[in-house]
């Protein structure tokens, strides 16, 4: 059995990144210092040695380094301006006394205290953190400061602590607790932070042209195996190395270490901000169509038109053609001389004012000059979500003039918050109405210390039927092509529950499977209140009744919820039989958006093993549909029984389709990075979580994606 050591923790990405992005915002005419060069570590620096430099807002990097025996794969995201996270799992050949390798997780964060100001002799500042939980290999501390003397030409010099201050100490502080191998891991070690030895280290980067970089640094770093010994060899404090850009995303670099061993590493670059395909590819909008001038055309702005009666079904027939083109669906629509209100699904645009302002220009061209008012209300599973109302008199004024004088004249409220218009009348034919797809899928494990990445891959055939207003039958099937995901058909020796952690045994004898297979309800009670009842499969190794009731006003950044589930473990094979274990479990939730794309989640609760505790996590969010974020999981396990990693935390990424293709569509793909499957902290996954589902359509989301109104 390969032991392994567990640093993946993510929990303080929370509150680093609140600093980041609203207690330490950047002092005016001041930007962070950004750098596209990486260390051997795959974060922001020289080669060993760290800087005070950041990347690039939202920058994402995966890098791959080989350097004497050791194999580090780095995701590093830059979380907000000034503050740099990073997730490292690396493997280490023969570092156990016994000759057996050691698989390692670890996380870092930097932040830059102090930007550099351009003509003045102050250099930035940066403080960071290296595989800061727990007792980790790569476990230390350093405070950095980087001066550009040129465009071109940057120094750094700096003090670190831990294993960046193995040589050249000149001084220490306190007592650091000592590395133990084997341990659980995952552990905040942060009395250790900032003590024992410390020493002074520095590094050049001299940018040769657009895409060569020469560096050297005196280095002060070191790490041990388990006997004691240094992981290099080291004949020298000195690094030399060479950075090459390949393509704009694509980076090697190649260094010198210790005089005596040599690295080399590849790395691959993205952006959310900047899609690989571009935005703008998908078909263009009608434009608008202005109104006859009253006093030229007084005929245009008669009203005993709404009183005819084939108005209605005329009107129904072209909005809904027009609207079918650009993939909304007209559910219901109401009207009168002077306003009219639709109730839509959009199928297509992942950002909800795209929508809306594709509909606006559709009004405009098929209702008569009187109608002054548009509503228009999203409706989402069923339920009509908020109400934005729009005066037909700006639409027209402000078709040139940008989107935020148009968010300016709009009014947001909640569908609920005013009786149903009179005449408000489902369109025929949209119920019952029934989707399907079949796609391949890709299911992955990672971290495991007997397979680093387990995987399989298949087709799954999805279908949804909805029955009438927010009456949903939806379920999917998958069947397994190739993999080796089931490879390891033992049950797990968990002393808790197995609820996860006997993933391997469910994909073994789960194929074909029946993911899930489910009967929603999804309502609104009241004003600002949603609810869901879901019951039936409701995911790969659970079935059972799902609960849940919403609070959520539609102009308001905090949201309040209350899930209950009674399930019981499915069997491995995955279609209707269940094993014995039952439990009742469920969450109070609360949730904020902190705006500028930052969106915040504590879940208080009971989790499937019967253990009791709360999730907080963070995700930054995109409007072009990209999502990144963390979360952490403390239960009453302790972290004996829980096992390795002492808790449940991972890295959420969510990739929108658009990106690639540069169409509009609402397709994504997602994929949570966590140390281990353990069954503590392990929460129910079902679909349709109320949350996620209406609050694309509320206000401060729409004022994030309010950019896109006129595309």
């Amino acid at each position: 059995m390969k032991r392994i050591t567990s640093r993946a923790g993510v929990s303080a990405i929370a509150v680093a990144a609140g600093l980041a992005a609203g207690v330490a915002p950047n002092p005016a005419g001041t930007e962070p210092l950004v750098t596209d060069s990486l260390t051997l570590f795959g974060t922001p620096g020289v080669l060993s040695m760290p800087s005070a430099e950041v990347l690039k807002d939202a920058e994402i990097v995966a890098s791959t380094t080989a350097i004497g025996g050791q194999l580090r794969n780095t995701f590093t995201f830059q979380i907000a301006p000034r503050l740099t996270g990073s997730f490292r799992y690396s493997r280490i050949e023969g570092y156990y006394t016994d000759g057996e390798d050691l698989s390692d997780r670890s996380f870092d964060l930097k932040f830059q205290l102090v930007e550099e100001q351009e003509g003045k002799w102050w250099p930035a500042v940066a403080i960071g953190l290296q595989d800061f939980l727990g007792t980790g290999i790569y476990s230390g501390e350093y405070i950095v400061a980087t001066k550009s003397v040129s465009p071109r030409l940057r120094f750094s010099a700096g003090l670190g602590w831990g294993g960046l201050a193995r040589y050249g100490v000149i001084d220490s502080f306190g007592t650091r607790e000592a590395y133990v191998p084997g341990d659980e891991g995952g552990q905040v070690n942060a009395t250790s932070w900032f003590q024992g030895d410390v020493a002074a280290f520095g590094g050049v980067s001299f940018r040769a042209n657009d895409r060569l970089t020469l560096k050297a640094e005196y280095s002060t770093a070191g790490y041990l195996d388990e006997a004691g010994n240094d992981l290099l060899e080291r004949e020298s404090p000195w690094n030399f190395g060479l950075e090459y850009r390949i393509r704009d995303n694509t980076r090697v670099q190649a260094a010198y270490i210790g005089g005596s061993e040599l690295a080399v590493q590849l790395s691959f670059s993205t952006n959310p901000r900047k899609p690989v395909a571009g935005t703008g590819s998908e078909a263009a909008p009608l434009p608008v169509a202005g109104r006859p001038a009253r006093r030229s055309d007084p005929g245009a702005w008669e009203t005993d038109w709404a009183d005819d009666p084939a108005a209605k079904p005329g009107l129904r027939r072209v909005l809904g053609e027009a609207m079918a083109k650009e993939g909304l669906i007209l559910e219901a629509m109401a009207f009168d001389a002077r306003s009219v209100e639709l109730r839509y699904r959009n199928t297509r645009f992942m950002a909800e004012p795209q929508a809306m302002g594709r509909i606006a220009r559709i009004l405009t061209r098929a209702m008569p000059a009187s109608v002054e008012s548009f509503k228009l209300v999203p409706v989402v599973n069923g339920m009509p979500t908020s109400r934005v109302t729009l005066r037909r008199s700006d639409v027209e004024e402000l078709e040139h003039e940008g989107s935020a004088p148009m968010l300016a004249r709009a009014d947001i409220s909640d569908a609920r918050s005013a009786p149903d218009p009179a005449g408000l009348e489902p369109l025929p034919g949209q119920y019952p109405r029934f989707t399907y797809s079949l796609a391949p899928y890709l299911k992955l494990t990672a971290f495991d210390p007997e397979a680093p990445l387990r995987g399989d891959v298949g087709l799954r055939l999805s279908g949804r039927y909805d029955i009438a207003t927010g009456w949903v039958l939806a379920g999917s099937i998958t069947k397994k092509i190739a993999g080796n995901g089931g490879e390891d058909e033992d049950p797990s020796t968990s002393v808790l529950p197995h609820v996860r952690s006997d993933g391997a045994l469910y994909a073994a004898k789960g194929d074909p499977a029946i993911e899930t297979l489910t009967l929603a309800y999804y309502g609104r009670p009241g004003p600002d209140l949603y609810s869901r009842v879901t019951v039936g499969l409701l995911e790969p190794m659970f079935g059972g009744v799902s609960g849940e009731l919403l609070w959520k006003p539609v102009n308001s950044r905090l949201a309040l919820g209350a899930e209950l589930n009674v399930v019981k473990q499915r069997d491995y094979d995955q279609l209707f039989s269940f094993r014995d274990y039952e439990v009742v479990t469920g969450h109070a939730s609360a949730y904020y958006d902190f705006g500028n794309g930052y969106h915040g989640t504590l879940d208080v609760g009971r989790y499937l093993a019967g253990d009791w505790g709360a999730t907080v996590a963070l995700d930054r969010e995109f409007d072009n549909g990209w999502k990144l974020g963390a979360y952490a999981t403390f239960t009453d396990v302790s972290a004996e029984d829980f096992g390795e990693g002492s808790f449940d935390k991972g890295i959420r990424v969510t990739v929108p389709f658009s990106v690639f293709t540069g169409q509009a569509t609402k397709q994504v793909a997602s994929t949570t990075i966590r140390s281990l499957a353990r069954d503590g902290g392990a929460r129910l996954s079902v679909n349709g979580r109320l949350y996620e589902t209406v609050r694309d359509t509320h206000r401060p989301e729409l004022e994030d994606r309010w950019g896109r109104f006129w595309r």
